[in-house]
């Protein structure tokens, strides 16, 4: 699992920077901006945490991905722009129908969840 998932992880934070999400927060202001900034971090966060996460123990990446699913469903809520908000429900709710695979050892669904990302959020933002 451990060449699969940090490829994904990889190519999902290369896509992001270059769509503007891990560089910056775009032209949005007030609460969104700030949520932007906050989704940057939520993902930063991640990818140190599951970059420790032996691949052996397939079980902490799951509780990783869930995790983040969750801290992007809070940043919804908190999004004063209805397109940002939609943008976080949709990738909260991909994250969290990769994370049971993700607790197998199967990374597929989760390439494509950070593949898909920067379209997402980036826009968004």
């Amino acid at each position: 699992m451990g060449h699969g998932v940090v490829r994904a992880l990889a190519g999902g934070a290369v896509a992001l920077g270059a769509s503007g999400l891990l560089g910056g927060c775009g032209a949005l202001g007030g609460d969104s901006a700030q949520v932007c900034t906050d989704t940057k971090k939520a993902f930063q966060q991640y990818m140190t945490q599951v970059k420790s996460v032996p691949a052996a123990e397939p079980a902490r990446w799951r509780q990783a991905t869930e995790q983040l699913a969750g801290r992007l469903d809070a940043l919804a809520k908190e999004a004063g722009d209805d397109e940002l908000k939609k943008a976080l429900t949709t990738e909260a709710g991909q994250l969290r129908a990769a994370a049971p695979a993700v607790g197998t050892g199967d990374v597929a669904q989760l390439d494509a969840v950070m593949r898909e990302a920067p379209a997402r959020i980036g826009k968004a933002c």
